[in-house]
């Protein structure tokens, strides 16, 4: 790919970009932290729990969009969040992928059998304690979603051009354990897309479309 060239964006080229970066960046520190160096709280203060999110990229010709959802207003953590389809891996779990995949069907109802996954990203370790396996996956259209209203107020599609350009990436902070948390933001239809998932999404973005 020519570095200087304009970026496309379909799932295609999404697919390329991930399998031509496959590997790259093993074992390197991922996560919030790298958002608020110097902050003395955010990892190894106690032991991390393993989750696993998908990526889920549609393929909708020149223009692939993101599917992201807004996690139910009744839930203990995080509530009223967006996020990746996904949750905690559990020990049934084979890989991170198949609990990313399982999680996916649990909370929308998106069937495996449409999503052809590409491999995955550096593990991105969270400020709430989590580490978190980014599963890069390509969604084919016709689906038909059910979200688990125990865990998903809705579901969106947020287009790929929009998350992977960095004017939309805003940086904001907040005060949290009596320091300040530095974070990205990025607004989008009514939606706040912060914390956490803007976070993988900036990683991202600097992996494959900086």
């Amino acid at each position: 790919m020519n570095a200087m060239a304009e970026p496309v964006f379909s799932a295609e080229d999404f697919r390329a970009r991930v399998l031509a970066h496959a590997g790259e960046g093993e074992g390197e520190d991922y996560g919030d932290h790298r958002f608020n160096p110097g902050h003395p709280r955010l990892i190894g203060a106690k032991p991390l729990r393993d989750a696993a999110v998908l990526i889920p990229v549609i393929d909708r010709g020149a223009e692939a969009t993101v599917l992201l959802t807004k996690r139910a207003e009744t839930l203990r953590n995080h509530t009223g969040e967006v996020a990746f389809p996904g949750g905690r891996i559990d020990a049934t779990d084979a890989t991170p992928q198949a609990a990313a995949l399982r999680e996916t069907f649990e909370e929308v109802g998106l069937d495996g059998r449409s999503i052809e996954v590409l491999g995955r990203m550096p593990d991105y370790v969270s400020g709430s304690g989590y580490r978190i396996a980014p599963v890069l996956g390509v969604v084919q259209p016709g689906f038909h979603l059910t979200l688990n209203p125990d865990e998903v107020d809705a579901a969106f599609e947020v287009p790929l051009r929009f998350l992977m350009g960095a004017a939309n990436h805003r940086r904001d902070s907040r005060m949290w354990n009596g320091l300040e948390w530095f974070y990205y933001e990025m607004p989008y239809g009514g939606q706040r897309i912060w914390g956490v998932t803007a976070g993988i999404i900036r990683t991202l973005y600097e992996r494959l479309y900086a």
